[in-house]
């Protein structure tokens, strides 16, 4: 394989907020810190792909302000090839993030901004870009029909592609955009809207997963959180992979992400799915005892570290 993993998504700016608990409507909370950095779920995947070892291409769309200074200056620390992000006079985009100090818990609102006028044509213009990925990942911080084309250039061309159907979307998504997906990697909320199951036990989860590759998926890499994840492959076949603990969980805002781009890092350097998926647990475990999203995602050094500890 090339290591070659082409991501295609959002970049956001985090404005993180700390507080002993969640205020409710119409309150106003004393906080406990505040921090601006580096976010949005295809940034984030990339960052973490490219620190688990992946040669990395970003595909996005970032305004000519602050924020999207933030993001060209995090991609060169990382080597990431940005030469596919454009610019567009819309700011770019930034994600409210409210944290439970106490619980590491969060609540999210993302404005996607700049990275929402990526259209279909722009796709089409890269595709050189897409088919000489090993891997390609992307997400729903986009419009879906961008998203859809990306899949279908990368699926056409034979490279492996991941969908991870975050945030939740608030409407069904089309079988035809789930059947375009290799590997298709919802968390358990995502599943549960998804399929209109309820995804509370593994066994829950595998009917979860199976309704998935029903609607197309070849493969579901089904997120857990603390229980691990579960690999149901459309012959049927299950694999639960373990969590790792690398410590007390400080917050857990980037775990999907550091699964996502350590799994399609993994991925593009040959592993099998099982063997990406415990990378990519690994990834995630150390990730949530960070601050953050893309800062917490570790090196690939700290995640051998772990596998082997």
């Amino acid at each position: 394989m090339s290591n070659k993993v082409l991501v295609m998504g959002s970049f956001v700016a985090d404005l993180a907020f700390r507080a002993a608990r969640l205020p409710a409507w119409g309150e106003t909370l004393m906080g406990d810190s505040f921090a601006l950095g580096p976010g949005g779920k295809g940034s984030n995947q990339a960052v973490a792909a490219a620190r688990a070892g992946a040669q990395v291409r970003f595909m996005s769309k970032l305004g000519d302000d602050a924020f999207g200074r933030i993001a060209r200056d995090l991609w060169e620390a990382d080597g990431i090839d940005a030469s596919l992000v454009g610019t567009c006079p819309m700011p770019t985009g930034a994600a409210a993030i409210l944290i439970d100090s106490v619980r590491g818990e969060n609540a999210i609102i993302v404005v996607p901004g700049a990275c929402f006028t990526l259209t279909s044509n722009d796709v089409d213009a890269e595709h050189e870009a897409i088919e000489a990925a090993a891997v390609f990942l992307t997400q729903l911080e986009l419009p879906i029909d961008t998203v859809q084309r990306g899949l279908e250039i990368a699926r056409a061309a034979g490279v492996t592609t991941i969908l991870n159907p975050a945030p939740a979307p608030t409407s069904p998504l089309p079988d035809a955009l789930i059947a375009l997906a290799d590997f298709f990697i919802p968390n358990e909320t995502e599943a549960a809207l998804l399929t209109g199951l309820t995804v509370e036990t593994v066994e829950q989860a595998e009917l979860a997963a199976d309704s998935l590759i029903a609607r197309g998926a070849r493969n579901v890499v089904l997120t857990l959180g603390a229980r691990g994840s579960l690999l149901r492959t459309a012959g049927g076949q299950s694999t639960l992979i373990p969590s790792f603990s690398a410590g007390p969980v400080v917050e857990t805002t980037g775990a999907g992400d550091a699964f996502c781009g350590a799994f399609a890092a993994a991925l593009a350097e040959g592993r099998s799915p099982a063997d990406a998926a415990r990378f990519a647990s690994a990834c995630a475990g150390i990730s949530v005892t960070r601050h953050g999203t893309a800062p917490s995602m570790p090196q690939r050094a700290e995640i051998e570290a772990l596998l082997t500890a």
